[in-house]
């Protein structure tokens, strides 16, 4: 995407996004110890921990829809990851609590599973990374704060936008590229679009339960 968020209006008096913050130092700690274990140990770790559609809907290595979540196939699928998931999971938490945006996140990454096993069934390439998860945060986002002002780098300048306006257009471009791999119009490059919409579809479903919750927060 040719904007890139880089930050947003945060939560003031909410909880501390202490599970949010960690989950960065967890992901990044997971690459640097697939990276050093070499090509071979990295793919190998890649195939044994990350999510096969086909060996999913047919019940094995369940525990890789949640294992697949903290890897990631090379640098910058780490970087553009961690970027979204500074940006916009921590309000999340702010406004739910640590408990619940455990359970939360973690929701995602199974939705996530549940959406690309479903749309290749018979693929045996293996699925990694948090965008799932943080799919999930976008969709919840986009219920909870849809006004709230987004960051976006635009080559060299610095843009605010709506996040209505900024996530909206994000989903939109994840259900054309979805539809786009399934009639085969275009190469996905290795992205699993049917992971981020089903981790989008269950965020807004929690956003609109999250924000018959009590508010207990402002904004800045």
């Amino acid at each position: 995407m040719w904007l890139f968020p880089i930050g947003d209006t945060n939560v003031e008096n909410g909880h501390r996004p202490i599970f949010a913050r960690s989950l960065l130092f967890i992901n990044i700690a997971v690459f640097i110890y697939q990276y050093s274990l070499g090509d071979t140990g990295f793919r190998h770790a890649i195939n044994t921990y990350g999510l096969i559609p086909v060996e999913f809907v047919h019940g094995q290595d369940w525990f890789t829809a949640w294992t697949s979540m903290f890897m990631h196939a090379g640098w910058m699928h780490l970087i553009g990851n961690m970027f979204f998931l500074y940006v916009f999971a921590d309000n999340i938490e702010a406004r739910v609590g640590t408990l619940r945006f455990i359970l939360f996140y973690f929701l995602g990454g199974l939705a996530a599973a549940v959406g690309q096993t479903l749309f290749n069934v018979e693929s045996m390439i293996p699925m990694v990374g948090a965008s799932g998860s943080i799919s999930a945060c976008l969709g919840a986002y986009l219920v909870l704060f849809p006004k709230n002002k987004v960051k976006l780098l635009l080559i060299v300048f610095v843009v605010n936008v709506p996040a209505f306006l900024f996530l909206g257009f994000w989903t939109l471009q994840q259900f054309m590229a979805g539809y786009g791999s399934l009639v085969q119009t275009q190469d996905t490059g290795g992205v699993a679009y049917f992971a981020h919409i089903g981790g989008l579809v269950l965020g807004v479903i929690a956003g609109f339960v999250f924000r018959k919750m009590r508010r207990t927060y402002i904004v800045r």
